[in-house]
C-alpha cells in the first residue's frame, strides 16, 4: 500500500537549507539538490546571509515528483556536514 501524502504531486517545492558560510557550501547544496532533483536550475537558488554572515540560507524550490524523493533529499541535506537546519 501506498503511504498517502497531503501534497499533490509533482508539485514546485521550496526547501530553505541554512548552513556555516564557507567556500563551495553553496555548491555542494546545488550538487545534492541535482542528485535528487536533475532537473533543477542552479541559477534559481536563492543565497541570503545571515545579518553576522556566519550563515548563509539557500532556498531551492525544486519540482518534486514523489513523497519518497522529497525524503531521500531532506535526509540527504539534513546529513550534509555543512548543514544546520533543513526547513
Amino acid at each position: 500500500m501506498a503511504e498517502s501524502s497531503l501534497i499533490e504531486f509533482p508539485c514546485d517545492f521550496p526547501l530553505k537549507i541554512i548552513g556555516y558560510q564557507r567556500a563551495g557550501y553553496a555548491q555542494s547544496i546545488l550538487d545534492v539538490v541535482k542528485r535528487h532533483a536533475p532537473d533543477y536550475d542552479g541559477a534559481e537558488m536563492e543565497m541570503r546571509p545571515s545579518s553576522k554572515g556566519k550563515y548563509l540560507s539557500l532556498t531551492c524550490t525544486v519540482r518534486a515528483t514523489s513523497q519518497v524523493q522529497l525524503d531521500a533529499l531532506y535526509q540527504d541535506l539534513c546529513d550534509h556536514p555543512m548543514v544546520v537546519k533543513v526547513l
